[in-house]
């Protein structure tokens, strides 16, 4: 056992769905938009997120690795902006996968 003490990963609440940017997100896409740019660009998916749980400032996660994260997540991103996931999905997967990156 260690005698370091551990943080535990704060907890990400879902936040509301952003129903007005998910049209233009998904179309930008299908318009030839690389989906790295519509994701992890200053107007994309990951920035907006950031925007919502800035509690992660806070914590060792910096704004670019929160990025960096939501694009290595990009094909879940993708299926909610399809419509083939559910917001809450590929929500809580993310901020699984931001705490178990938290972890190591």
């Amino acid at each position: 056992m260690s005698d370091t003490p551990t943080t535990a990963p704060p907890q990400l609440h879902i936040p509301e769905e952003p129903v007005a940017r998910r049209p233009g997100w998904y179309e930008a896409v299908l318009a030839g938009r690389p989906i790295d740019e519509v994701v992890g660009g200053p107007d994309g998916v990951a920035r907006w997120l950031w925007s919502r749980w800035r509690v992660l400032a806070a914590t060792s996660v910096t704004e670019e690795a929160f990025v960096a994260l939501v694009l290595d997540y990009r094909r879940e991103v993708w299926l909610w902006l399809a419509g083939e996931r559910t917001w809450a999905q590929c929500c809580s997967g993310l901020a699984g996968r931001i705490g178990r990156r938290r972890d190591h």
